[in-house]
């Protein structure tokens, strides 16, 4: 998508007019994530792992995570933290006003196959 951003926004805005989300993943691991978030119609923005893990022993880490949280809020687009291991973690991102966890602290990955599963079972 960031090779030819101009196609990318176009199949973006065509996609999204039918209803769908975009997640732009792994946000903060480049250096130009903060252009392509400034054009891209993203939706969610997934905080990049590593800033995550690294917020309980590194207030550097954590002030880059409520950094992007705090922008990513004033253009009205959700927060995912990646990589929410433990219940301390979840702690902090909730304290950081962060609006969804992805992580073993949730829970552990299941199969797309059991899922379905339950969804019918609830339905």
């Amino acid at each position: 998508a960031i090779a030819n951003l101009t196609h990318a926004m176009r199949f973006m805005r065509a996609i999204k007019s039918r209803g769908h989300g975009f997640a732009l993943d792994d946000f903060g691991s480049g250096l130009s994530s903060f252009a392509y978030l400034k054009h891209l119609p993203v939706d969610f923005l997934k905080i990049d792992g590593t800033f995550i893990k690294g917020m309980q022993l590194n207030p550097v880490d954590r002030a880059l995570v409520s950094a992007v949280n705090d922008i990513a809020h004033t253009m009205g687009l959700k927060t995912v933290a990646e990589y929410v291991e433990n219940k301390k973690l979840l702690e902090l991102v909730r304290k950081l006003g962060i609006d969804y966890a992805q992580g073993f602290a949730i829970d552990r990955p299941t199969p797309f196959v059991e899922c379905m599963a339950l969804a019918e079972a609830k339905a």
